[in-house]
């Protein structure tokens, strides 16, 4: 789905990525690397080629858009190192792009070992009039773009049937992300009359309206 926002436009997949065509930039909100092992550590049944899927899912929305930049907006990795560092580093290896980090609250890797990897970090990032931050942050004559929330809508339907979906949260100057890791989980919104709200279904994007 194409959306227009300040006069730039941006495409929203529904893997929970948004490419900035206009300066060809991949947008990514809280991949949670390592959260996969760290739930297996402790025992929980949890496929290890679960680990895969998120590289799997992050080379496919790269071969869809020409991006020149990638910039995740948080909670990269969930938290210690573990094994999955290894996968990631050996990932950043493989694609051309520079790669940009927001710090993000789960973000408590020593930095040393992302400047190895020719990652650049920042706390916030103001690009024209938008500010890329991890928790939703509000400024005079900027909109946000941000994560953290792992924002979901609840949908209700005549049988009285629920389905939950993630989605990105559209408010006048500001939209959160949906985490594109896997087993992150939801915080459920309830949308305003003014906000807009942009949900992840089977391959699409579908736009919902209140």
């Amino acid at each position: 789905m194409k959306i227009t926002i300040n006069n730039q436009k941006f495409v929203l997949h529904s893997c929970g990525a948004a490419y900035w065509e206009e300066k060809k930039i991949l947008l990514i909100s809280d991949l949670h690397l390592g959260k996969v092992s760290h739930f297996r550590k402790h025992g929980m049944p949890i496929p290890e080629k679960a680990v895969q899927e998120n590289f799997n899912r992050l080379n496919n929305v790269l071969e869809l858009f020409d991006a020149e930049t990638i910039i995740f907006l948080g909670d990269l990795f969930h938290s210690k190192i573990n094994n999955e560092w290894n996968f990631f580093a050996d990932w950043t290896k493989t694609i051309l792009q520079r790669i940009i980090l927001i710090e993000g609250n789960h973000d408590i890797i020593s930095k040393k070992y992302y400047t190895v990897l020719n990652i650049e970090i920042y706390s916030e990032l103001i690009i024209d009039d938008f500010l890329l931050t991890h928790h939703p942050t509000e400024r005079e004559n900027l909109f946000n773009f941000c994560g953290h929330i792992h924002p979901g809508i609840k949908l209700k339907g005549l049988g009285k049937q629920f389905l939950s979906l993630s989605c990105f949260f559209r408010k006048t100057n500001q939209m959160i992300f949906p985490a594109f890791g896997e087993f992150t989980g939801n915080y459920y919104l309830t949308p305003t009359e003014n906000d807009k709200v942009y949900a992840l279904a089977k391959g699409e994007i579908i736009e919902i309206k209140n």
